[in-house]
């Protein structure tokens, strides 16, 4: 009785994997020649069997050896890297697109029927299309059981697709240092069949999940689900930006355009802060770290915030 053989996480792993098998059993071969070569020269030509220097005046016939055969093995490696790299780049006109957005220090996924989350949902067997999108700094979305790495630079359009060949959970992270808390950047790549990922994709209740009646229950899933907890401690302690522990009604010491001066954290400085975060930069803190959620947030959304910082001044 034959086991059934296991399939690959996506469809590049073969590609992938062959290259470097490849790449690999070419180094590990010249690793061995050579260094059993040296060995064999130590003692061959040792001063008690040759004691007078011999002058080798060179080979044609040696050199033109030492650069085929390099040059034959290096377009060897190049050939099985492209043949595994340029798959990638060819994207099936019917792919399923995603829109993956990388900040500090979170990914968001949004799809193409409104739904966002923070971990990436996709179908077995289906072609899949991330759009990438940095809003701060550079990224790099890796999957590693997927063979597949794409940097994302702030302006520029990237993409990466897959299709994903087994069902699981995979690991997703950043792979490129992108500051204080780049280590945390992390999620996962959760691979479901059709018909159940079609029966999550159009459940509309799974982008609102149960909100408990307690104060500022909805503002605390708004700010986990937009990564401000990267940044803004709950418990006092400093990030890259100003705790929110008793921070709401408080008087900070701000400068404004150059200009210390004392401000009232109110609904309508947290406001600002949110869509014009550079306008006042709390002293102590760095100036250009965050960028707008004028476009991310609406007003509604930073009431209920307002309301979750009000229950972390008790």
């Amino acid at each position: 009785m034959t086991s059934k053989a296991i399939p690959d996480a996506s469809n590049f792993v073969k590609g992938v994997d062959t290259s470097f098998e490849v790449i690999l059993g070419i180094i590990f071969f010249f690793l061995i020649a050579i260094t059993a070569t040296m060995i064999y020269f130590v003692f061959r030509y040792r001063k008690e069997r040759n004691p007078v220097a011999t002058q080798i005046h060179g080979s044609v016939s040696l050199e033109i050896l030492w650069t085929v055969i390099p040059t034959l093995l290096v377009m060897v490696m190049f050939y099985y890297g492209w043949m595994g790299y340029k798959p990638m780049k060819e994207v099936p006109d019917d792919a399923f697109v995603i829109k993956s957005v990388g900040r500090m220090w979170n990914w968001q996924f949004e799809y193409e029927n409104g739904k966002k989350t923070d971990t990436l949902y996709v179908p077995l067997n289906r072609a899949v299309k991330l759009d990438l999108k940095a809003l701060d700094v550079i990224h790099s979305l890796y999957i590693p059981s997927f063979r597949l790495k794409q940097d994302v630079v702030p302006g520029k359009k990237q993409m990466m697709w897959f299709i994903p060949g087994r069902e699981g959970e995979f690991d997703l992270f950043c792979t490129e240092y992108c500051g204080l808390r780049h280590s945390s950047m992390q999620t996962s790549v959760i691979v479901m069949p059709q018909d159940k990922f079609d029966s999550w994709y159009i459940d509309t209740t799974a982008t609102a999940p149960l909100i408990s009646d307690k104060p500022g229950a909805l503002g605390l899933v708004i700010v986990k689900k937009n990564g401000c907890l990267a940044c803004h401690s709950l418990d006092g302690s400093k990030l890259v930006g100003p705790s929110w522990k008793a921070l709401f009604g408080k008087t900070e010491t701000v400068i404004t355009k150059g200009q210390t001066r004392e401000i009232n954290v109110d609904t309508a400085y947290v406001i600002n802060s949110i869509y014009n975060p550079n306008d006042d930069i709390v002293k102590g803190y760095s100036k250009g770290l965050m960028l707008s959620y004028k476009n991310e947030l609406t007003e509604d959304d930073i009431d209920e915030i307002i309301e979750f910082m009000k229950t972390l001044s008790n």
